[in-house]
């Protein structure tokens, strides 16, 4: 039975960088790794109609909370036997973004703290009701606001089928989804938290000792 590993933080904060280096490091040293990432746009209608909710194409939509965090709960859902099947072959699962996403981006929107309705009504929904499968441990990339932000203008501007959406592109929506996630990490929330310095290029090697050898 393998480890499922979540990778969390804000857009632009350098998850997908960090999953390929730390992909790379345990399979050097024998480990068999399947990553994922979530959303799953172009394999999921759930998530497919979520980013158009993103860009403005959902109507009203967009504007419930509740809406489009049920979107992405349900591009998870369909993944969940997928998944199940990653952790029993696998060493490590790998995931971009999971539950934890769901839960800050929607106490941000809604101006709560981890404590708010919203963070508990994604839990009961995600892990309860859709019993999708829970973190043996999740990553935090902690990146200041503006850096992440640079890093998302220059994804735009590099690649055009990367341009930002509405989540993206609010600065303040930015600044209190990483609030959110700093108190996830603090509580533990689903699982074990490790915070990672994402400012600058992060050790793999050491960060997989921390994890893996450290942790036992």
């Amino acid at each position: 039975m393998g480890k499922l590993i979540v990778i969390e933080g804000l857009d632009g904060a350098g998850k997908n960088t960090l999953a390929s280096a730390v992909t790379e490091e345990l399979t050097a040293r024998g480990a068999y790794v399947i990553g994922r990432a979530f959303p799953r746009y172009g394999d999921d209608i759930h998530a497919d109609l979520a980013r158009d909710g993103l860009h403005g194409r959902l109507g009203d939509l967009t504007e419930s909370v509740n809406g489009m965090a049920l979107l992405f709960a349900l591009d998870r859902l369909g993944a969940a036997d997928e998944l199940r099947k990653d952790i029993a072959s696998a060493d490590v699962v790998l995931v971009d973004r999971y539950i934890a996403s769901n839960a800050a981006y929607g106490a941000a929107r809604l101006h709560q703290d981890a404590d708010g309705e919203i963070v508990e009504w994604v839990r009961a929904l995600e892990v309860d009701r859709f019993d999708i499968p829970v973190p043996d441990q999740q990553l935090l990339l902690r990146v200041p606001v503006d850096v992440a932000a640079e890093r998302a203008r220059s994804r735009e501007s590099e690649d055009a089928a990367r341009a930002r959406d509405s989540f993206e592109s609010d600065d303040s929506l930015q600044t209190r989804c990483g609030r959110v996630y700093e108190q996830l990490a603090e509580r533990n929330w689903l699982s074990p938290w490790r915070v990672v310095d994402g400012a600058g290029q992060v050790d793999a090697a050491a960060l997989v000792d921390a994890i893996f050898v450290r942790s036992g």
